[in-house]
């Protein structure tokens, strides 16, 4: 079954508008290669370079002669495989006689390959792409979407069983080889444990010295493990809203898995019904609620707000002027709290929507409405248009 991406290939065009190289970047066997692939099929003649390959690996080793006398698009896949190219390819794009457009896949951000972003400062956009998300496979499916996560060949397996052993697989096969082929020399069984750790600390707020003191190790070494995972783009760190409110806020970041698939792999939680009886499962919706919310915003980030009198938000998205919330809630009928109440009013909210589980939307006053996660995909015409109702 193939499930079509149209929006990744409407923002690879965008991106080119505006610079000479593309990347795409997201976790391993997120999609970027088939991604790549697609718009490559329709962009006219292009030439593609697996970098996990040997032989194409041996047709670069002279790169700027291999590249330079190409044209149209260079697909470059796997790029962080051989960090020396950005140099590469920032000599050939600044060439007057230039002809090639560069469409890179990486599953590693720039913060951990080394030089990337000095060598294509100002000449690289990048669209960021994750697993699947509700627009794609469909609202419908929200269900196994939260339970096997968005990794295409995890959501799509032929039953819960295989999809839980393509996870376990690639949980092994990130520590073992992945990591290792970027350059990080860490043992696969101390990031596993650190791993663990942060799926059971999934959805709470970071603690740097709580993880030091389980690892035996520093508050720096935890957090060098920490931006590892977000690096690898398998671990979101969204960071607190902050403003000069008469009240003392939380400082620190909140940090999510970013696929539930994954978190429920290292939970052990095998299926539907395990899910529903595990005590994580209200952080676990509430994670796939924000990456659903942040995917059909288009957003790379949001922020989450949380003050020392216990109120709080999940999530706080801005445009221009104008405020958005989300707050997330497992439960059949959401209803107002005084945790939105002074959201609404500390933070000078526009709207205040409610996630859940259900089926209807409705309307709890002015400004806040309680919408069903699946509806999640017409959030930005609801913004858009003004009063969702």
């Amino acid at each position: 079954m193939l499930v079509p991406r149209p929006g990744v290939a409407a923002r690879i065009r965008e991106a080119f508008e505006v610079h000479p190289v593309v990347a795409i970047l997201g976790p391993r066997q997120c999609g970027k290669t088939t991604a790549a692939a697609e718009f490559a099929r329709t962009a006219g003649p292009s030439r593609t370079f697996d970098l996990e390959r040997p032989l194409d690996r041996r047709r670069l080793q002279t790169p700027e002669r291999t590249l330079g006398s190409l044209s149209g698009l260079v697909v470059l896949d796997e790029i962080q495989r051989d960090p020396g190219l950005f140099d590469i390819l920032r000599g050939l794009v600044d060439r007057r006689e230039n002809r090639a457009r560069f469409l890179l896949t990486g599953s590693a951000s720039p913060t951990l390959v080394r030089g990337v972003s000095e060598s294509l400062a100002g000449r690289v956009g990048t669209v960021p792409l994750a697993g699947f998300d509700l627009g794609e496979t469909g609202a419908e499916r929200w269900p196994d979407l939260w339970l096997r996560g968005g990794f295409p060949r995890s959501f799509l397996a032929a039953n819960d069983s295989r999809s839980v052993r393509w996870r376990e697989e690639f949980i092994a096969t990130f520590l073992e080889r992945d990591l290792p082929a970027l350059g990080i020399r860490i043992p696969a069984e101390t990031l596993r444990r650190f791993w663990m750790m942060v799926a059971h600390w999934h959805g709470q707020i970071w603690n740097a010295a709580e993880f030091a003191r389980s690892l035996g190790s520093s508050d720096a070494t935890a957090r060098r493990y920490l931006d590892l995972l977000a690096g690898t783009f398998l671990v979101r760190v969204l960071p607190p809203w902050v403003e000069n409110l008469r009240k003392r806020q939380i400082r620190s970041p909140r940090i999510y898995l970013r696929d539930t698939g994954l978190l429920h792999a290292l939970l052990d939680i095998a299926d539907a019904d395990e899910l529903d009886r595990h005590p994580k499962v209200g952080a676990s919706f509430e994670g796939f609620a924000i990456e659903q919310t942040l995917a059909a915003l288009g957003r790379k980030n949001g922020f989450f707000w949380r003050a020392r009198t216990g109120a709080e938000l999940d999530l706080l998205f801005l445009r221009g002027p104008r405020r958005f919330g989300f707050e997330v809630k497992l439960s059949d009928a959401p209803g107002t709290t005084r945790s939105m109440r002074a959201a609404l009013e500390d933070l000078r909210l526009d709207h205040l929507f409610v996630i859940y589980p259900g089926d209807e939307p409705y309307s709890l006053d002015e400004r806040i409405s309680v919408l069903p996660l699946s509806s999640l995909p017409g959030v930005p015409q609801r913004i858009a248009g003004g009063p969702p109702f």
